[in-house]
């Protein structure tokens, strides 16, 4: 039996992006994990990961064979080890929401200077081709960001006036695993289960404020990009937000489980919320 390995997509091979038929017969491992290094993009509309240990670049984890990486090098322009490549492949490793792993990553070669590159800050080329080319986005809010509440105190109800209706991500469970003086706050870990959430199409003033109540430029959470059930179909390229740093859970404060079941009485299910309630009386003993 062939051994199984795993291969690190980043750019126009992941889910929503032009070339994702290309994988579309493989199986997914991940949808949120990364690998060190910087993300850039390129004149050609496709970006290049550069060897960094610093750094993140965010994508996607695939099971890969034999056959695959042969396809896969085909596509990349990679023809072996010094030869004249358009990527090298290489092992890198991988973090996911569960662990870590091994996995095959097409990287920008040693004169990779030649295509004039431009450095992509965040590392997530699913987040910053959606950003770059469109005015509003369908956004996936799942905790306090579903109560009008908040939205009000801030001046900013008008920007979260379209509810689609509810959102239902599969793979996910909703964790507190951001840590603050007072408590936890929630995230959307990939371990299997569902989260639901409502979906609001917003336009940048929206996605304004959400990059600053997140706290994303001091790396509280970063965007990402979901895949979403609605009214039974599955939805592209929805924004999102998750914990750059994730912690051990942490009990979360009452008002903010407040808010949480406050903004989503309308629109979420009552089987998830109650359960939701449930899960979380037995794990922080709180009503």
């Amino acid at each position: 039996m062939e051994e199984k390995c795993y291969v690190f997509v980043y750019g126009t091979l992941r889910m929503g992006q032009r070339n994702q038929h290309v994988l579309q017969n493989s199986v997914r491992g991940a949808a949120q994990c990364y690998t060190n290094g910087e993300l850039y993009d390129s004149p050609y509309g496709y970006p290049f990961l550069k060897e960094d240990e610093t750094g993140r670049v965010y994508g996607e984890l695939y099971e890969a064979d034999q056959e695959l990486l042969i396809k896969l090098d085909d596509f990349e322009g990679y023809r072996g080890p010094g030869k004249n490549n358009h990527y090298n492949r290489t092992i890198k490793t991988v973090t996911t929401d569960i662990g870590t792993v091994q996995a095959f990553v097409y990287v920008l070669p040693e004169d990779g200077d030649r295509y004039k590159l431009q450095y992509i800050e965040g590392g997530d080329w699913s987040v910053y081709s959606l950003l770059k080319n469109k005015e509003s986005f369908l956004y996936f809010a799942y905790a306090s960001c579903m109560d009008d509440e908040r939205f009000i105190r801030s001046g900013v109800k008008h920007c979260f006036l379209n509810v689609e209706g509810r959102g239902i991500l599969r793979g996910y469970k909703l964790r507190f695993v951001k840590k603050y003086s007072d408590g936890g706050r929630a995230d959307i870990v990939e371990e299997g289960g569902i989260v639901e959430g409502k979906i609001y199409e917003i336009t940048k003033e929206g996605l304004a404020y959400l990059f600053k109540r997140e706290g994303v430029k001091k790396g509280c959470y970063r965007p990402i990009v979901l895949e979403p059930q609605l009214n039974g179909k599955k939805l592209m390229n929805v924004l999102s937000f998750t914990v750059v740093e994730k912690d051990s859970e942490t009990s979360p404060p009452k008002s903010y489980l407040q808010e949480i079941f406050r903004g989503g009485s309308d629109v979420l299910s009552p089987e998830y919320l109650e359960n939701l309630k449930k899960e979380i009386s037995e794990k922080f003993g709180l009503q």
